[in-house]
């Protein structure tokens, strides 16, 4: 069970392509497990010197290693290289315990077989299904980042929509990574408006707009900021040239991808 687990927590995030991994990996956990039979019961008990030893090892563990250093079967080259070294059990009193030996091969082996079943019989999600829920639990972050008292800091969102990147399907398409990549600009333009020092009826302004945001209403959202930025600009400082790039920075996003950022109040995402 142990081993089964660890192949499922291992592979699991790799997706469409965990159930290919993981049955390289146990492909090359059984090429381990033979290497180490043989080593183990043919070649140490033959060698006493400290260097042979280490040769006898580095035969199997150097290009096991280089295996994975490449792209080609890497999780097959994992497996060889991960469980070679447990099998064998090296130690400065060898004990040559063949029952012990089967027992955990057969356990590791098996465990890790085990894991390849559950991918075959329980598979990933589809990549349209993730790519989905990735744009709806951005957009709804991104919709608590507009309402919520408590300020994010810039690099806090970035971090959180980088990650969505990177595990976005590459199935996705090309306006879907528009619509993320927006939703990281909106934000990052929310977190600037407020940290700008406006007066008490600008403050206002920007509250109801993020509010009308927040609960999927763009449109309302786009005529708040409009209302906004004609109150910012009747005081010209360095504060107001600022709010007003990032009102009309959102003001235009929120435009152009209306259908992602009212999505929400359907319960669907593109």
């Amino acid at each position: 069970m142990a081993f089964a687990a660890i192949g499922v927590i291992l592979f699991a995030p790799r997706a469409d392509q965990a159930y290919s991994m993981v049955l390289g990996f146990t492909i090359g956990t059984s090429i381990g497990a033979i290497f180490a039979a043989v080593v183990a019961f043919a070649v140490l008990p033959n060698i006493e010197t400290f260097g042979a030893f280490s040769i006898a090892l580095g035969l199997v563990l150097v290009p096991g290693g280089a295996g994975v250093a490449q792209s080609w079967q890497t999780a097959a080259f994992m497996g060889l290289a991960a469980w070679f070294v447990p099998l064998v059990s090296p130690a400065n009193e060898m004990s040559y315990n063949t029952i012990q030996f089967y027992n955990s091969a057969l356990a590791i082996v098996g465990g890790v077989g085990v894991a390849a079943s559950s991918f075959r019989l329980i598979p990933s999600l589809s990549p349209a299904f993730r790519t989905r829920r990735l744009m709806w639990s951005t957009l709804r972050d991104l919709r608590h980042l507009a309402e919520s008292p408590i300020p994010l800091a810039p690099s806090d969102w970035q971090s959180r929509i980088y990650g969505r990147f990177s595990v976005l399907p590459d199935e996705a398409r090309p306006l879907q990574r528009s619509e993320l990549l927006a939703a990281l600009s909106v934000g990052l333009e929310v977190i600037k408006l407020r940290g700008i020092a406006l007066r008490p009826d600008q403050a206002q302004e920007l509250a109801a707009a993020l509010e009308a945001f927040a609960r999927g209403n763009g449109a309302l959202a786009i005529a708040r900021l409009g209302d906004l930025d004609q109150a910012v600009a009747s005081c010209p400082s360095v504060d107001a040239l600022q709010a007003r790039s990032s009102i009309l920075a959102v003001s235009e996003v929120l435009l152009r991808h209306a259908a992602y950022f009212s999505a929400v109040a359907r319960s669907e995402v593109h």
